[in-house]
């Protein structure tokens, strides 16, 4: 690993807004890839169980513009806003975090009008829970290198990459990727189609996405510029 790698995301910062579940979820799995968390509830209970294991856990009413806008100061890459059981503060939440120039807004919603709604009023991402696991979103927020991040075990993830500009017209052979950076291509994602049925020898091409399964530790720490 590259010693800017590591300070790449230990650097990013991120506000998770409700501690249910999926919250919880972000909070933890980006805490564990060496983010700083900022976690905010407003029930005291539940910022109490996971005040430990982030970086900073506040009791606040994310629906009360005054407690959202004192993360204002705070130099965040990102919010998740994981509280979908009031639209209104769902809204109010997005709003603000975008006035305040946060980048990156996730908003969870319920259904697909209700995420339609957030994203009408600034929501960059919508996620769903009951499609996607907490862990996977908070991987995703991290790994600009992956298209998309499935967890097969507590150690091992498939993910989905682009194929990186210094790869194409190389083979997997050329570039040792199994020996070289630990992870295996199972498969090759051409015009939509997948092909599991790879010649080690063929040259990639652009707009090509490899299916790839390595280690949780490696993905985390992937980063295709430097390879």
């Amino acid at each position: 690993m590259h010693e800017n790698e590591g300070r790449q995301i230990m650097n990013r910062q991120f506000a998770v807004l409700g501690l249910g579940s999926f919250g919880s979820s972000v909070a933890l799995t980006l805490e564990n890839m060496g983010c700083d968390v900022l976690a905010v509830d407003e029930s005291y209970e539940k910022v109490q169980e996971i005040a430990d294991k982030v970086s900073y856990a506040v009791k606040a009413d994310v629906s009360d513009p005054d407690a959202l806008q004192s993360l204002g100061g705070r130099n965040l890459d990102g919010v998740v806003i994981a509280t979908s059981e009031s639209l209104e503060a769902s809204i109010m939440a997005t709003m603000l975090c975008k006035e305040m120039g946060i980048p990156l807004v996730v908003a969870k919603a319920k259904d697909k009008l209700q995420g339609a709604i957030l994203q009408r009023v600034g929501a960059d991402r919508i996620v769903y829970p009951e499609i996607e696991m907490g862990s996977r979103v908070a991987k995703s927020l991290v790994s600009k290198e992956f298209v998309d991040w499935i967890s097969l075990s507590n150690d091992y993830s498939m993910v989905e990459i682009v194929v990186p500009k210094n790869w194409i017209g190389k083979s997997l052979v050329d570039l040792g990727i199994r020996e070289r950076l630990g992870i295996n291509v199972v498969g090759i994602i051409k015009n939509g189609k997948i092909e599991v049925a790879i010649d080690p020898q063929e040259h990639l091409q652009e707009n090509t996405i490899l299916i790839v399964i390595g280690s949780n530790d490696i993905l985390e720490k992937f980063d295709t510029k430097n390879r």
